[in-house]
């Protein structure tokens, strides 16, 4: 079985043996390009290549690229660790062609180096291709469609889908044309549905895309006009995790070697036993009310993850900061260490993983030798910037939460008097509906207040949802998504360049969210008008509450 440094390699020397320069990969860092916060795609390094401003010495490339999504329209932060292939940090593998080869011999490439037996061998009777249908006035790719026909692709397997999932353009003018993906069938075990038998194109997870080729033959004019490009060219990108996954034959990226060691590092260094990595359903049942082992699972792939994003970033010239690329740098940074807490360890150690990270990928990134000293400080200060934040975090969450504990226990016990609530819940609590309002059995967690403590303090929207949760309170998810949508368009206001540029790679999918409660409707707010001001309590107060909440949020068995 190929090991992941062992697939990248080969990647990159089939290509180099089919004429391609091997390009190294740039920083995350996109240089003169004001329109991208991070590198997200092979394509990046080229775009002026691609435009006509630059000529190079090289007409065909190929590189593993360093890419990060984590901000602007690609921000999934919060299903990092919960899905099987969600990441902030991962490689993009990709060849290129500036107007040298295109169609005909990027998919014959594509097609040997996945199926032949001297490089991927890949079964054929798995995969499945897609290509271009037709749309708004835009042609058929007949073209492509005869190509695989030619590789001895069977025509049941070539699937024929619009502009949202197979044209791809640069920007609203310029270089566009249609693409074609060659997708993997996982299996009915890889189904996030449970589905034993369900057919490709069901979005279900079991059917993965592994490999996007984009062929730019077009120039889109101010018009609207398409206008064949003189010279098309070639852009393709494979995610390295994902085809580690299938050569490896896991369901998760996460159970690969590519993560693996990181997982069991990020275990030693939090004192977790440790426990399954992988990530089989979209979103894992939790439980942030004794930390059971999938709990611990999630928690330890959000270490394994964040640590890499952080240490590329950082070693890339990135600094954590409360703005632009450093705001997301810190978010990832302390999500990772949140976590960190949530599995006992209340010490630093997230800058030990800096160097696990290096000697894992210093072959591929040499970089990394010379900057893992200061990676790691850098990450070691920011753990111990973080840590009064965290605390200050975790007692405005228990603030929040008390009162509609307590809401929903008057609910449960209306013969229940005030002052024996208080005996309960705090001296401090009070609602100012009492007598003259019925509390609620299922009071609800306003989203913009959790969104307050994730952007303020970096709370994990899932340990929010766990806690609101295991004290049966609703989680206004509605609310905190508007809220995101807010602060984000607030940061794409202060953004110099407004408009990220699209990338010819799809961003991975994105996780079914969370509806919001029933009962989270615009009155919400006016029924929720209980108050605490929890500092107050004494520790006797504290460790006398109901359901054993305070005990739960104010100091879990995490950080006791």
């Amino acid at each position: 079985m190929l090991s992941g440094s062992e697939i990248r390699r080969k990647f990159l020397d089939f290509f180099v043996q089919k004429g391609h320069k091997e390009v190294h990969s740039s920083s995350l860092v996109p240089a003169n390009d004001p329109t991208l916060l991070f590198t997200n795609a092979g394509m990046n390094q080229f775009k002026d290549v691609f435009l006509g401003l630059e000529k190079r010495d090289y007409t065909r490339a190929t590189t593993s690229q360093k890419c990060v999504r984590a901000g602007g329209k690609h921000n999934d932060l919060e299903n990092v660790g919960f899905t099987n292939r969600h990441h902030t940090f991962f490689e993009m593998l990709g060849n290129f062609s500036f107007g040298d080869y295109f169609k005909k011999d990027a998919i014959a490439y594509a097609w040997e180096l996945i199926t032949s037996p001297q490089w991927f061998d890949i079964p054929k009777d798995m995969l499945y291709v897609t290509i271009f249908k037709g749309e708004a006035g835009i042609e058929r790719d007949a073209e492509a469609y005869g190509l695989w026909v030619a590789q001895g692709v069977p025509k049941d397997r070539i699937y024929e889908m619009g502009l949202k999932d197979n044209f791809w353009q640069m920007g609203d003018t310029g270089p566009c044309g249609p693409s074609s993906e060659i997708h993997y069938d996982m299996g009915p075990s890889a189904s996030e549905q449970g589905h034993p038998d369900c057919a490709f194109t069901c979005d279900c997870g079991r059917y993965v895309e592994i490999w996007n080729l984009v062929f730019m033959q077009f120039d889109r004019d101010a018009s609207g006009k398409l206008n064949p490009l003189p010279r098309p060219s070639i852009d393709t990108g494979m995610g390295l995790e994902r085809l580690a996954a299938v050569l490896q034959g896991k369901i998760s990226n996460y159970d690969t070697d590519l993560f693996t060691p990181l997982i069991k590092r990020a275990s030693e260094l939090t004192g977790t036993g440790h426990v399954g990595t992988a990530a089989s359903a979209v979103r894992a049942e939790q439980s942030s009310a004794g930390f059971p082992s999938h709990k611990s699972g999630a928690s330890l792939r959000v270490i394994a993850d964040h640590s890499r994003a952080a240490t590329f970033l950082i070693s890339d010239g990135v600094l954590p900061s409360n703005e632009g690329r450093g705001y997301v740098l810190r978010k990832i940074i302390r999500r990772a260490i949140t976590h960190g807490r949530l599995l006992g360890q209340t010490k630093p150690f997230l800058h030990e993983m800096v160097f696990a990270i290096r000697d894992m990928m210093q072959d591929a990134y040499p970089e990394l030798k010379e900057t893992s000293e200061r990676v790691s400080k850098t990450v070691h200060a920011e753990e111990n910037r973080f840590a009064h934040t965290l605390g200050l975090g975790l007692q405005k969450l228990a603030d929040d939460l008390a009162p509609l504990v307590a809401e929903k226990h008057l609910a449960a016990n209306p013969g229940t008097t005030l002052d024996e609530l208080r005996k309960l819940f705090g001296s401090e609590v009070s609602w100012e509906g009492w007598g003259s309002m019925a509390p609620r059995s299922k009071p609800v967690y306003p989203g913009e207040k959790a969104f307050r403590l994730y952007d303020t303090f970096g709370m994990p929207l899932d340990f929010m949802q766990d806690a609101a949760r295991d004290q049966g309170v609703e989680f206004d998810q509605e609310g905190f998504d508007r809220a995101m949508a807010e602060q984000r368009a607030r940061a794409r206001a202060s953004w110099k360049a407004a408009k990220p540029a699209p990338t010819p790679v799809k961003s991975w999918p994105l996780s079914t969210k969370a509806k919001a409660p029933k009962n989270s409707s615009p009155g919400t707010k006016a029924r929720s008008s209980w108050t605490t001001r929890r500092s107050t309590l004494n520790p006797a107060d504290r460790s006398a509450t109901a359901d054993g909440f305070i005990r739960t949020i104010t100091t879990p068995p995490s950080l006791t």
